[in-house]
């Protein structure tokens, strides 16, 4: 389209102003606002070729030229495919974009409408080969500006980093910012150490995630963290009082929070395979039915376990096998696999949690107390106790299983078990409390 050629016509002028940073707009004039005068100025002065500024306005503060997710840029775009504008009229092309690529598709958006793209400080015109190749000079250049500022930004970080200089982002437990400085926080530090401590005692990330989070441990935004959090936690040499740039450490400005001989045990512990230290954190689970099993003879079956390699095997063995007892004909299994017999367990108590005689006497039970769990939650606990059970930790549903079960016997027809249904009220009480509580907060 020629503009010069048509001067009888009137057409419709959308000035687009963009600015990076966000400083400064919240003054009275500021930099769009300066950018949109020029423009309606020239535009003012192409009146007599119909030239005519729309009323809609196209600014984007505080957004980078290296991109198209500008929320100007998109209604600008939008108002072109309706046919609402003729002209785009900018200060400079690096306004509306910095990038040789992304301008060749503005470009090609322009022509599919018929609009003209003009730079009031850069005089040319889009429709003609001249003017294309003095477009892509100037893109070139504001591209390669562009990337040099980058190299200097990135440049600036890596030196300041070597420094030991805090250069901003996510501020770690344990410290606080001012005046772009770490500082301690005291409070969290001791937070920070205590779990540092904790993990060398346990060795397992997520048996000790699984403890932070019944305790209701949250990070800095106030979540609940998760192992993924405390493996980051754990590995992080800010800690260290270092700073670190790809991968590697500076002394820092800031103080450290844990010392090389901590740091050193729990990375000895990290080090190891993940399947070494999930083999150590289940050596130390509990048995379940500790106690409480026992074969036809009337033997107790105490847990056990052996080990091939780097699996470990847990067992429930009869006394009776274990002291070379005579126990005539051998007719229940001396020794069984401990998670075959436990899962069997559980399974039979959530059946028999499920039974309406039990739910009627664990509501009836419940109504008789102080009410701390309504009839909706003790029923919702009933049906959904596999949920419950999977977000308590070994001890808790050791201590749990005590309390629900009596004895458990093993018959050569399989287990018989023996349920104290008078606790089951308690336990579900217990059960459903902490999560009510956490839901309150």
């Amino acid at each position: 389209m020629d503009i010069n050629a048509r001067p009888n016509r009137r057409l419709r002028c959308a000035i687009y102003t963009r600015k990076s940073s966000e400083e400064g707009l919240d003054m009275e004039f500021n930099s769009l606002d300066a950018q949109r005068e020029a423009c309606e100025a020239y535009t003012a002065s192409q009146r007599s070729e119909g030239w005519v500024a729309t009323r809609e306005r196209y600014d984007d503060g505080g957004f980078s030229g290296g991109t198209l997710e500008r929320p100007g840029l998109k209604l600008l775009l939008a108002d072109i495919d309706d046919g609402l504008i003729d002209v785009v009229v900018v200060y400079k092309i690096d306004r509306l974009s910095r990038s040789l690529m992304d301008f060749s598709k503005l470009v090609e958006i322009f022509d599919r409408n018929g609009v003209t793209f003009v730079s009031v400080t850069q005089s040319f015109n889009t429709t003609t080969s001249m003017g294309r190749l003095t477009l892509n000079i100037l893109l070139s250049f504001a591209q390669f500006e562009r990337e040099v500022i980058g190299e200097r930004i990135r440049d600036k970080v890596a030196a300041s980093r070597k420094r030991g200089i805090w250069m901003g982002g996510y501020v770690p437990l344990g410290y606080d910012v001012q005046d772009r400085k770490l500082l301690v926080n005291d409070a969290e530090a001791a937070s920070v150490r205590r779990i540092f401590e904790r993990f060398v005692e346990l060795g397992s990330a997520t048996v000790l995630a699984r403890e932070l989070r019944r305790d209701g441990f949250r990070n800095k935004q106030g979540t609940l963290i998760d192992k993924g959090y405390l493996y980051r936690l754990l590995s992080n040499r800010v800690y260290r009082g270092e700073a670190v740039h790809k991968g590697k450490a500076y002394p820092g400005e800031h103080d450290a929070i844990i010392d090389d001989d901590l740091w050193d045990r729990a990375h000895a512990i990290l080090q190891e395979s993940p399947r070494k230290r999930a083999n150590n954190s289940r050596s130390r689970i509990p048995a379940l039915l500790k106690g409480l099993i026992f074969s036809d003879t009337g033997a107790a079956m105490t847990p056990t376990s052996t080990k091939k390699g780097a699996k470990l095997y847990r067992y429930y063995v009869s006394m009776d096998v274990i002291r070379n007892r005579e126990t005539g004909e051998e007719t229940a299994p001396m020794r069984l696999a401990s998670g075959m017999v436990e899962d069997a367990i559980v399974t039979e108590v959530r059946r028999v949690l499920q039974t309406p005689e039990v739910v009627t006497k664990v509501i009836t039970a419940l109504n008789q107390q102080d009410g701390a769990v309504s009839e909706a939650g003790a029923i919702t606990a009933l049906h959904e106790f596999s949920a419950l059970w999977a977000q308590l930790f070994p001890a808790e549903q050791a201590r749990i299983i005590q309390l629900l079960i009596r004895r458990v016997t093993v018959t050569a027809d399989g287990l018989e078990v023996d349920i104290r249904r008078e606790g089951i009220a308690g336990v579900i009480r217990e059960m459903v409390a902490p999560r009510s509580q956490e839901a309150a907060e």
